[in-house]
């Protein structure tokens, strides 16, 4: 964790979220939302937008997890077999009808954008959602597709060469984002 420069505490990081989750509630007036949340600190930042929610709306909101390692296009489990790991899944949980919903994908950084398209695929293979809109913890460019946030915690310009690292209370026992140069310490 040396050579990090810190750039949300834990404060931070629960005023942006509420941030999020009152611009969610105002651009989805009258709309049926659902958040769904991509593994692993997406699904968790996605468990405490639903909590703000919830506390914000008159009707229940939906709660969904995805894993995407399947449908990443730059995924080589091959390559992960030969160096001798597992790639690692966990379950997904969509458990409510998602044609009747805006779905609100949930992640934590927003970067080339390919994690976002295989978490609109997998949501695809539950139903055709009303609308998806994105809302990430923070966007450091450098898209190789044509995605952008409709909700954003924090721009972050970065160089390629860095890491944007997020950690959160309930994996890493901290709530902290950090930018370190490449070859730090690493979060799966």
């Amino acid at each position: 964790m040396q050579d990090e420069k810190p750039v949300l505490g834990a404060d931070d990081i629960r005023r942006t979220l509420v941030r999020i989750a009152h611009e969610i509630v105002e651009r989805n007036a009258g709309e049926r939302v659902a958040i769904v949340g991509i593994h692993r600190r997406g699904a968790i930042l996605a468990a405490r937008i639903h909590e703000l929610l919830s506390d914000i709306c008159d009707e229940p909101v939906p709660l969904g997890d995805i894993d995407i390692a399947f449908y990443r296009d730059d995924l080589n489990i091959r390559a992960v077999r030969a160096a001798g790991r597992q790639p690692v899944v966990h379950a997904s949980h969509i458990e409510f009808p998602i044609e009747d919903y805006t779905v609100v994908l949930v992640d934590d950084v927003l970067y080339t954008g390919r994690t976002v398209r295989a978490g609109v695929e997998a949501i695809f293979d539950y139903g055709r959602p009303r609308r998806v809109q994105l809302a990430v913890l923070t966007d450091r460019g450098h898209r190789e597709l044509p995605v952008r946030p409709d909700y954003v915690g924090k721009n972050l310009p970065t160089a390629r060469s860095e890491r944007v690292n997020v950690r959160v209370e309930e994996l890493d026992g901290v709530d902290e984002v950090t930018i370190s140069p490449h070859g730090a310490e690493v979060l799966a």
